[in-house]
């Protein structure tokens, strides 16, 4: 009897030490196994410690095209942002028209008239003097220079200085020769320099 009671004993031991063995391996195992989920966790946007707290790095996109179109549009947005800012620029005055072109709407005139007093001659005198004054702009600016105009532009000189700036139609009226003259001598020396208008 002692013989089986030692044997048994003994198993019990082997038994409980065994079953130890493996508790405290498997302990060991999950507690691994929890720390490397930990470290993941805080490294690759898992799980971490305080779920409140911000990312401190945020998950990259899964898609490139995504992120291409996020940086055009913030660049879009920036370079917006930039001309709302920008005070506007005033347009640029044109410049003046060619001596051939701004003496071509003037002979388009030379055909048309009208009875000073008759209620006819606001659009007709208006016209010839706007051309006049386009085309006296247009010789001063003309690569040639103002001398190669010389008599067009002395007699222009002469009638704007008698009509001021009084451009009404009863002033006009009063003037009406001088405007016709005038149109009809330049329409007269143009003829003379055709290099001028052709």
């Amino acid at each position: 009897m002692p013989v089986r009671t030692t044997a048994r004993s003994g198993i019990r031991r082997a038994t409980t030490n065994t079953a130890t063995g493996l508790r405290a391996t498997a302990v060991a195992v999950l507690a691994a196994a929890s720390l490397v989920s930990c470290t993941q966790g805080q490294t690759d946007g898992g799980l971490r410690a305080d779920p409140s707290a911000p990312s401190a790095t945020a998950s990259p996109s899964a898609d490139p095209a995504e992120k291409a179109d996020q940086v055009e549009n913030a660049d879009q947005a920036e370079q917006a942002a930039g001309e709302a800012t920008e005070e506007p620029t005033a347009p640029a005055e044109p410049a003046p028209e060619l001596v051939r072109d701004a003496f071509a709407t003037l002979q388009a005139t030379l055909g048309e008239t009208c009875t000073p007093g008759a209620g006819d001659c606001a659009y007709f005198l208006g016209r010839v003097t706007r051309e006049l004054t386009e085309l006296d702009e247009a010789m001063r600016a003309d690569p040639k220079g103002p001398g190669h105009f010389k008599q067009p532009l002395a007699d222009m000189k002469v009638l704007f200085g008698k009509l001021g700036k009084d451009r009404s139609t009863p002033h006009l009226e009063k003037y009406f020769s001088e405007i016709v003259s005038t149109r009809d001598g330049i329409n007269t020396w143009m003829q003379d320099h055709p290099d001028d208008y052709r």
